[in-house]
C-alpha cells in the first residue's frame, strides 16, 4: 500500500451513530479534515453540523464506499445495525460491508484502518448465547489480523449512557438486574480515544479495550446518580422471562427483540473475570492516550441538565 500525500480526509464510517458523533467532534476539534457516509445528509447535519464533508450514500453500496474513500488517508469503522429498522440487515452491514469497505481501501492504497469492536471477544461465550453480532465481529477481526494494514481494533465497553438509558421517571428499570458488575466508558471520552488513535502510525496491530476507570453495578449506579444530582432513582430489577417470551412470539415479525434479548442475556452474564482487569485496561489508555476522562459523575451532571430542559420544555 503506498502513501499519497494528496489524501486528508479521514472517513468515519457510522459518523451519526451513538459513537461515530463524537468521533468526528474530536477529530474536527483537532483541525482533521472528515468525511461521514450517511444514507440522509439533512439528517446528518442535524447531528454533525456544517463542519464535516457528508457523502449521501449507504455502506451496503459499493459505489457509494468507492465515492467516499477518494482523497481518504485512514478509515474509521463504528458501525452497527442493532435498530428496528436495520436489524434484518444485521450480516450485510457489520459483515459484508465492512468487508467491501476493506477491499476498496486496499484497492484506493489506504492503509490506515480503526475498527470499533466490542469490549472483549470470547468464541465460546459468543457461541454459547448464539449472539450474531460478536461472531460478526470476530469474523472482521480475524480478517484484519491476517491482512497488511496498518489497523488498530478498539474494543468498545458499553456506553455510560446505559445507565440512564434505563431510568424511567424516577426508577432504574434492568431487566435480569444487570451483572455484579459492569465496565462502561464515557461516548466523549471513547470519541477522544479514537481521534487520537486514527492519526497515530504506532499503533498497528494493537487491540485496546476502552473502559472508564472502575466497573460497577446498576444498583451502584442508580444510588450514585441520586447522590449526584439530588433526584432519587430507585433500583428495580425485572425477570428476564417476560422479554424472552416476548422474543419468541415477535421473532418472525420484529427480529430486533429477539436480538435485544440476546443482548440483555449476554449483559448479565458479562465475564466477571474481564471486570478484574478493567482498572489495569484503564492504566493502559492513560498511558498511551492524552484525555482526561469523564466521570459518572459528569454523566449524571449532563444527563441531569438535559432532563430538566426537557421537562421545562413540555
Amino acid at each position: 500500500m503506498q502513501k499519497d500525500d494528496k489524501k486528508k480526509f479521514i472517513l468515519v464510517l457510522g459518523g451519526t451513530g451513538h459513537y461515530g458523533r463524537h468521533i468526528v467532534h474530536s477529530l474536527l476539534a483537532k483541525g482533521e479534515s472528515v468525511k461521514v457516509l450517511s444514507r440522509n445528509t439533512q439528517k446528518g447535519r442535524e447531528v454533525l453540523g456544517e463542519k464535516p464533508e457528508i457523502i449521501e450514500g449507504d455502506i451496503t453500496s459499493r459505489k457509494s464506499i468507492i465515492e467516499s474513500l477518494e482523497e481518504t488517508k485512514a478509515v474509521i469503522i463504528s458501525v452497527s445495525a442493532m435498530s428496528r429498522k436495520l436489524i434484518r440487515k444485521t450480516k450485510l452491514i457489520e459483515r459484508d460491508s465492512v468487508l467491501m469497505v476493506l477491499e476498496e481501501a486496499r484497492n484506493a492504497g489506504i492503509s490506515r484502518i480503526v475498527y470499533i469492536s466490542v469490549y472483549d471477544i470470547r468464541k465460546s461465550v459468543v457461541d454459547k448465547l448464539n449472539i450474531l453480532q460478536g461472531k460478526l465481529k470476530i469474523e472482521i477481526e480475524e480478517f484484519l489480523a491476517r491482512s497488511d494494514f496498518n489497523w488498530t481494533v478498539m474494543g468498545a465497553a458499553p456506553s455510560n449512557d446505559i445507565f440512564f438509558s434505563m431510568i424511567r421517571g424516577n426508577t432504574m428499570v434492568v431487566p435480569g438486574g444487570g451483572p455484579p458488575a459492569l465496565p462502561t466508558i464515557s461516548p466523549i471520552d471513547l470519541g477522544e480515544i479514537i481521534a487520537q488513535a486514527v492519526i497515530r502510525t504506532d499503533l498497528a496491530r494493537k487491540r485496546f479495550r476502552l473502559t472508564g476507570p472502575e466497573a460497577i453495578s446498576f444498583s451502584e449506579a442508580a444510588e450514585r446518580i441520586s447522590n449526584i444530582t439530588g433526584k432519587q432513582i430507585k433500583y428495580r430489577k425485572i425477570p428476564l422471562l417476560p422479554l424472552k417470551i416476548a422474543s419468541i412470539l415477535t421473532w418472525p415479525f420484529n427480529p430486533y427483540i429477539w436480538h435485544l434479548s440476546k443482548f440483555v442475556k449476554l449483559l448479565n452474564k458479562f465475564p466477571q473475570d474481564i471486570v478484574a482487569e478493567v482498572p489495569n485496561d484503564h492504566n493502559i489508555l492513560k498511558e498511551t492516550f492524552n484525555y482526561t476522562p469523564t466521570t459518572l459523575k459528569t454523566s449524571a451532571r449532563m444527563w441531569y441538565n438535559q432532563e430538566e430542559k426537557s421537562s421545562e420544555g413540555e
